[in-house]
């Protein structure tokens, strides 16, 4: 039986080189799912995602997360939760609740206290870095305060023919407190369902909402497309909705995988997503583009992967 996994960024390679070998080994799409995006959540140079993740325009990080199992369609989620490690698991953990399945705050904070997981602070001196740097260039350049909403989302497929789906974030740079996008909410930030398939979305989390973007790229794959059709589709349709409505629209990409392995990407912007599959388990590094209502995309080149490792590490000057 085939089996795969599909995630958002370049950021996800490591969590996916763990995913891919646990699932090689006959591990469970959650397990494997949870234990990839750990992974992220833990590497500090990942500034949009668990620790080391920016903060809000108070200087507070704050993290969303969610779990879907796309056997029972079981969902758990956080949001704004602060001070925890691995969001992740806490999410994955409300999944198993029949009830109060979507935390926020300081709710969601006392349920991972009382469930024992490890409170930590997620705020790193380069994150802290960051966040000074950009008040300077508000005050003095005038610019705007938003950069920086890559969710690191994934979608797993095991040899059992079991999926599952799951995101974290830091969320939008300079957010508002309190301000909650579109990665933990079901239908726009992630959807699962193992006899269709799954999608996660990154971008702009107040127009991804707008479309319900997840759950419409695995409702395209039940009808038929194939998932690069389907997350092409999505994408564009949303995105030429929205400046037909709204005049702009911001950046919006999905990746999908069906239940039997196949899988697909869509974008409205230059976006890097990591892919491994049973057919070729290593897993791979792509950039992808949009092409007008297409996206093409291609593996990332040596260069451009060492040239990604020098920019995240550099100082902060």
């Amino acid at each position: 039986m085939s089996f795969g996994i599909i995630a958002t960024w370049r950021m996800a390679l490591e969590g996916v080189e763990k995913a891919a070998k646990m699932l090689k080994d006959g591990s469970s799409a959650g397990d494997a799912l949870e234990n990839a995006i750990m992974a992220v959540e833990d590497y500090p140079f990942y500034k949009s995602v668990g620790y080391g993740g920016l903060p809000n325009e108070n200087g507070e990080v704050e993290l969303d997360a969610a779990f879907m199992d796309g056997d029972t369609l079981s969902i758990g989620a956080v949001g704004g939760i602060r001070d925890f490690k691995n969001p992740i698991s806490i999410a994955r953990h409300l999944s198993r609740e029949r009830f109060n399945i979507f935390l926020v705050g300081i709710g969601a904070e006392e349920y991972a206290h009382k469930n024992g997981f490890e409170r930590k602070n997620m705020l790193t001196e380069r994150a802290k870095k960051i966040w000074d740097k950009r008040i300077r260039e508000i005050r003095e350049q005038n610019l705007s305060p938003y950069d920086g909403h890559d969710t690191v989302g994934m979608v797993c497929l095991d040899k059992n023919s079991s999926m599952a789906a799951g995101t974290s974030t830091s969320g939008l740079f300079m957010k508002k407190r309190g301000r909650v996008g579109d990665s933990p909410l079901s239908g726009s930030g992630f959807y699962v369902d193992s006899q269709i398939g799954g999608a996660v979305a990154t971008g702009l989390g107040e127009d991804i909402m707008k479309g319900c973007l997840s759950y419409e790229t695995v409702k395209l794959i039940e009808r038929g497309l194939s998932p690069q059709e389907a997350a092409e589709k999505s994408v564009y349709e949303l995105t030429q909705k929205l400046l037909q409505r709204r005049g702009k629209s911001g950046e919006i990409s999905v990746v999908c995988m069906d239940n039997k392995g196949r899988w697909g990407v869509g974008t409205n912007v230059e976006f890097s997503f990591v892919v491994s599959c049973e057919d070729d388990n290593v897993p791979k590094v792509y950039l992808a583009n949009p092409h007008g209502s297409k996206t093409l995309y291609s593996q990332a080149s040596q260069q451009w992967l060492e040239e990604y490792l020098k920019r995240i590490t550099s100082p902060i000057v």
